[in-house]
């Protein structure tokens, strides 16, 4: 019997073993073509949400518009930031800059053509959510979407920042 509770105990942390981990160091470039360290990436001790999509991901565009229609209310609430990123090839990032542009998303915009950062990850399906507290820990991580999902994502954040 102890041994299976200490199965189920290893089984438990190696599930969540990969939440309160760092931001790995890989570079990605911005749609503008700028140079951005993940391991760097901050927002003032507040936290932020990062969401991988693609250009071809319908549930991702669902994801990002329903967000961007409270996003204002979210910043000016909790401060958070929330930073996107595209897992489109090379050959098809040329999408993602109109893509962004003709929904009106207001979010920083990041290109991981060689699916460096989505390895790091191990993401499996897109959309691929994940929010960082204000230390740069990991601490929640959801993967698809659902319509109201993202409630639940200002919900964590409203936790981790004590509303």
């Amino acid at each position: 019997m102890k041994k299976i509770a200490l199965l189920f105990c290893l089984l438990a942390v190696m599930a969540t073993s990969d939440l309160f981990a760092q931001l790995p160091a890989v570079t990605l470039k911005t749609i503008d073509g700028q140079s951005v360290r993940m391991d760097t990436v901050s927002n003032n001790g507040k936290p932020f949400i990062i969401d991988f999509f693609a250009t071809w991901c319908k549930p991702c565009q669902r994801e990002l518009d329903a967000i961007a229609e409270v996003y204002d209310e979210w910043k000016e609430e909790t401060g958070v930031k929330i930073i996107t990123v595209s897992i489109d090839q090379a050959q098809n990032v040329h999408k993602v800059k109109p893509l962004v542009s003709n929904h009106g998303w207001e979010y920083e915009v990041l290109l991981d053509t060689n699916e460096e950062l989505k390895r790091a990850f191990g993401v499996q399906m897109i959309p691929f959510t994940m929010i960082v507290d204000g230390n740069g820990q990991i601490v929640y991580k959801h993967t698809g979407y659902t319509d109201g999902v993202e409630e639940e994502l200002i919900d964590k954040v409203k936790e981790l920042i004590g509303q």
